[in-house]
């Protein structure tokens, strides 16, 4: 045996030696936290959970080929928050995610939830990838806020125009949830059907409420024929159930907003006349990573995305890289790379930024139902 000869202090010392040796050939990779800040209860609990979803799957990918930034191995963490689609909520959920040390965050799914959340990230120059759509979040002057998909300023250009060129029919109810989101986008649209549609009905509710019987009574008695849109996609299966019942929902047809693009919101499309929904989330089919990352999705959790999920994928490659560019995980060198970025993302494709942390080329398409899917009518950056 090699150490046959020596003294024990001897062979005790080499060993010592080798075994420092072998750890600094092989050393512990880094633990690097993503925070995911999203609704994982409550009504739109399962658009949260696809969300989150989608930056696991990313995770689980980047980690297996294994991941390094100058000259150091990493791994990805991810750490979650519920922020139950209510501001306080994000705020708390933004702490505690600032707190435990996460070096990008995506997040959130509402505005509301995502604007109050905003300058807490900043203060820690922590990056924000969010969904969420009202202006302001961008506005608002952080350098840490980045939008993954065009603002409202665009969808409400495109579902007042469509509404008021596209839709045949003249009698118009608008309707929105109360949110900044949905008050902002519906008073917007209902400004470009003026003097190309009757504006019979014009309500606002809360983004909770479920009890739509007075309401189907008063489209009903107002002869009502589309109804304009910015409530939840629960909300609007409530209201559609309410007019089954006074037997009207075949009389309507709906023009929503990217909030009824839902996996749910296919299911209930026949029981009225007609459905289109805007959106600037480019559908997973429509996308030129579509095909696999749909194989990858539905083969981790044996269900087909819900949302989002492929944007909130591309959000954890596009930070990875971000971090790979930039040959640190320090928050405020992970945003300065962000806004450099030239990137290709692998679902969605190009993902760039303008300086307020808009997408520099984002677009809204206008969808509606086929058989058991959400089909693309037009998507367009003009309208």
């Amino acid at each position: 045996m090699l150490f046959n000869n020596l003294p024990r202090r001897g062979t005790l010392a080499v060993l010592a030696s080798l075994s420092l040796t072998f750890a600094a050939c092989t050393p512990t990779p880094e633990t690097i936290k993503i925070g995911v800040a999203q609704p994982l209860s409550g009504n739109l609990g399962g658009l949260g959970k696809d969300m989150q979803n989608g930056v696991q799957l990313a995770i689980d990918e980047i980690n297996k080929k294994g991941f390094t930034f100058d000259g150091k191995s990493a791994k990805f963490e991810l750490v979650s928050g519920d922020d139950k689609a209510q501001s306080d909520e994000a705020v708390k959920v933004a702490q505690q995610l600032a707190d435990s040390g996460v070096v990008a965050v995506i997040g959130h799914l509402t505005s509301d939830a995502s604007i109050k959340a905003a300058p807490i990230y900043a203060k820690k120059s922590i990056a924000q990838l969010a969904i969420s759509t009202n202006p302001q979040f961008t506005e608002l002057g952080h350098a840490t806020s980045f939008r993954l998909v065009a603002n409202d300023s665009m969808q409400a250009r495109a579902v007042g125009s469509y509404g008021a060129n596209q839709i045949v029919k003249t009698k118009f109810a608008v309707l929105d949830d109360g949110t900044g989101y949905g008050k902002g986008l519906a008073d917007a649209a209902a400004k470009l059907l003026e003097g190309r549609k009757t504006i019979a009905l014009r309500e606002s509710f809360d983004d909770k409420t479920k009890e739509f019987t007075a309401l189907a009574a008063k489209i009903q008695a107002g002869g009502i024929e589309v109804i304009l849109t910015t409530l939840n996609d629960f909300q609007v299966v409530a209201l559609i159930d309410a007019l089954e019942k006074v037997n009207y929902s075949k009389q309507i047809a709906i023009l929503g907003t990217d909030n009824l693009k839902t996996a749910d919101m296919v299911k209930h499309a026949s029981k009225v006349a007609s459905m289109y929904v805007t959106s600037p989330v480019q559908d997973v089919g429509e996308s030129p990573g579509g095909a696999a990352f749909l194989s990858q999705y539905t083969a981790s959790y044996k269900t087909q995305p819900a949302y989002g999920s492929h944007y909130s994928y591309d959000a954890m490659h596009m930070v990875a890289a971000a971090i790979k560019r930039a040959g640190s995980a320090e928050p405020a060198k992970i945003t300065q790379a962000l806004h450099a970025m030239d990137g290709f993302a692998p679902v969605t494709g190009p993902m760039r930024w303008t300086e307020q942390g808009e997408q520099k080329q984002g677009q809204v398409g206008v969808y509606t139902v086929r058989g058991t899917q959400w089909e693309r009518v037009v998507r367009s950056d003009k309208w």
